[in-house]
């Protein structure tokens, strides 16, 4: 049987991803949708779309029997499952087989030996591949400690927790065992032994039906967040690092694994090694895994296409592929690194990644872009905040981190705060580009961590912007104006008084305001506290276009002139800074303005002159840092708290967030229930420092 149309039964970047390659293969594509995603890309981009009626992944995405109807609704033979939600659903596979559908994956039988991973490890301890044992949390002793609770059905670092006080476990398991049930419909979790500052080694494996298993490579997952990637490469450092021959034990290993289960397709073996080179097997993943570009784009090899393949009956042909040169991937979130990595949510106003490909190889050294947002994409509280990958290739390890971080540090993001910044330090450290990454890197304790979640334009840089943002709000002004608008100047012959503006950098506070004085002169703006500036223009959309640097489109077509519009207003501001010439883009929605120009991307937050009474908080009030639900309360008004302690746990993009007291006292006022959907800001509870006046 020839696959011609593919269901993708998941929603953005992956999906968009599954149907670049459909689209190259000459295959009909279906989307899938719920209600918050009705307008997202993926849906654009397949064929026809299929609605799933509902918001959460509960009533969506994760119901197998609505999937599978809209397949058969929309003449599809064959389902993609992607990565998350069903992918590794073996009960979903075996449907996808009984309603006469093409399952593009592996076996059920080798998804349920795998999708217990306590089993999975007994397993691959019979089949020769080195374990960690399993420990059950009933019998858990000190000697046992830190452990490393992880959830039996799925991955993507929901429903881990590491714990290294025994009294915190029975707590942290339940919530483990919440979180996975939300995110992947099973509530399993068992516990391991975790390794300090181990360093996470995985190997790409593709096999087919007649017992042909490749190693495609292997790669580095280190580099994490709350036990999710962010920074993924091929090849390992570690593997070239400690050389003899670990890179064949390793995929002797991992092919070792997938022949133990009769594997077929591609899928991902997980090992833990090390600094020595020692490895123990972690988990395989029997799906796609999301940095797959990482190999494609040094193997040369089309995943999903070999996906594709293996499930029309093909054969794997040939050699297994060899390597070549160095990849680096980074997944741009929705999330703030220096708030303890709250997710975000709101309006994708712009987005601009300059790349060499989307969603495919590359023919030289250049930077790949698979995403699945666009400007005007709404980033919802319930689905993952995870916007776009962005990965670089080139013939050395140095040369791809320093193509990669100048395509984030000159991308145009105006939306929801991202890890932007966190992503370009990772890729300029010293010690990443070193190779010296573990799982410990992003530990809050380690030394360095304040410097890498810190803004990437430095205080000049961020000072310079605010007067950008100010001369070009005084030219929308003056353009906007009544009378004589659009005159340029403003001079006049008594010089007036200096015009003032205030702005606040996206992430930091209003003590931090930053004051902006400027006049207009005889022979331009005078400005006082920039006195080695000169403006040398302020003009209306157009491109940048200083010497050396690239000219760049700045204005895209959801904007416009509207002064105060949602859609925003562009601006180019040039100014001679000692001599030198930067020119800057100015974007403004509403209180909040982006400034832009090669190698620099700062947000502020225009500080209005006056503040309404009204929206001023009663002291002590706890906010909301994020959008989500209540989902347990463990206070009422009138206890007394201390300062850490736990008093209300959000649910925010399949994520627990627990909301803690900022200090001792009295919980005055509760202003929440479970169930309660929040937005940013919003007043959970009102906490009376002890021997404060009520």
């Amino acid at each position: 049987m020839s696959i011609i149309s593919v269901l993708v039964a998941n929603r953005g970047e992956i999906a968009c991803r599954v149907f670049a390659t459909c689209r190259r293969m000459g295959l009909s594509t279906v989307a899938v949708f719920s209600d918050p995603d009705a307008g997202m890309p993926h849906v654009r981009a397949a064929d026809v779309a299929v609605r799933l009626p509902g918001e959460t992944s509960a009533e969506t995405y994760l119901r197998g029997e609505a999937i599978i109807a809209a397949a058969i609704a929309a003449g599809a033979d064959a389902i993609h499952p992607g990565y998350g939600f069903l992918s590794e659903n073996a009960a979903f596979a075996q449907a996808v087989i009984d309603a006469g559908l093409v399952w593009i994956g592996p076996p059920p039988a080798a998804i349920e030996a795998m999708g217990a991973k306590v089993n999975a490890k007994a397993l691959m301890d019979r089949a020769g591949v080195p374990v960690l044992g399993s420990i059950d949390p009933a019998s858990a002793t000190e000697a046992d400690l830190p452990l490393l609770i992880k959830a039996s059905a799925g991955g993507g670092g929901r429903g881990m927790r590491i714990v290294r006080d025994l009294a915190d476990l029975p707590a942290q398991v339940e919530a483990a065992a919440r979180e996975a049930q939300s995110a992947f419909g099973d509530p399993t979790v068992f516990c391991e032994p975790y390794v300090e500052r181990g360093h996470h080694i995985e190997v790409q494996v593709l096999a087919d039906t007649y017992g042909a298993v490749w190693a495609v490579g292997e790669r580095d997952c280190s580099i994490q967040r709350r036990h999710q990637k962010v920074v993924e490469e091929a090849p390992a450092p570690l593997v070239d690092r400690v050389g003899g021959d670990l890179r064949d034990r390793l995929y002797a290993a991992a092919r070792d694994a997938a022949k133990a289960i009769d594997y077929v397709g591609a899928g991902t073996v997980e090992f833990l090694a090390d600094e020595q080179g020692r490895f123990y097997f972690l988990e395989t993943n029997t799906r796609l895994q999301v940095e797959h570009p990482v190999t494609e784009l040094t193997t040369g090899t089309d995943l999903v296409e070999w996906q594709l393949r293996i499930a029309d009956g093909e054969a794997l042909d040939g050699e297994e592929p060899a390597s070549s040169g160095h990849a680096i991937e980074v997944r741009l979130y929705a999330e703030d690194p220096a708030a303890d990595w709250q997710p975000q949510s709101g309006t994708v106003h712009a987005v601009d990644i300059r790349s060499d490909a989307v969603f495919s190889g590359l023919t030289r050294p250049g930077v790949r872009v698979d995403a699945g947002i666009d400007s005007g994409s709404q980033i919802s509280t319930f689905y993952d905040p995870m916007l776009a990958k962005v990965i670089s290739w080139a013939p050395d390890r140095r040369r791809a981190a320093a193509m990669l971080a100048r395509a984030l540090s000159d991308a145009t993001l105006h939306g929801p705060v991202t890890n932007r910044d966190l992503l370009v330090n990772i890729l300029r450290d010293k010690n990443f580009l070193d190779g010296r990454t573990d799982t410990g890197f992003l530990d809050s304790s380690a030394a360095g961590y304040a410097a890498l979640v810190a803004p990437a334009a430095g205080d000049d840089e961020v000072r310079l912007a605010a007067l950008a943002a100010a001369l070009a709000d005084a030219a929308a002004n003056r353009a906007s104006a009544p009378v004589q608008g659009g005159v340029p100047g403003g001079w006049r012959n008594l010089a007036s008084g200096y015009q003032t503006k205030k702005y606040a950098a996206v992430g930091g506070s209003d003590s931090d305001e930053i004051i902006v004085r400027y006049r207009p002169a005889r022979h331009g703006y005078e400005l006082p506290d920039h006195p080695r500036v000169r403006v040398v223009d302020v003009r209306e959309g157009g491109d940048i276009g200083s010497p050396g640097f690239e000219a760049r489109r700045l204005r895209s077509s959801h904007l416009n002139r509207r002064r105060g519009s949602a859609q925003g207003d562009g601006y180019v501001v040039s100014l001679d800074v000692d001599g030198v010439l930067r020119a800057l883009s100015v974007v403004q929605y509403g209180d909040s303005v982006y400034v832009d120009g090669p190698g620099i991307a700062v947000a502020l937050r225009a500080v209005p002159r006056f503040i309404d009474p009204s929206a001023v908080q009663k002291p002590g009030s706890l906010l909301a840092p994020m959008p989500g639900s209540v989902i347990r309360i463990a206070v009422a008004e009138g206890d007394r708290v201390t300062a850490g302690q736990p008093l209300i746990w959000l649910e925010a993009m399949k994520m627990e967030h627990t909301i803690s007291a900022p200090a001792d006292g009295v919980v005055e006022t509760l202003a929440v229930t479970e169930g309660q959907q929040l937005s940013v800001g919003d007043v959970l509870a009102v906490i009376t420092e002890e021997g404060a006046q009520a």
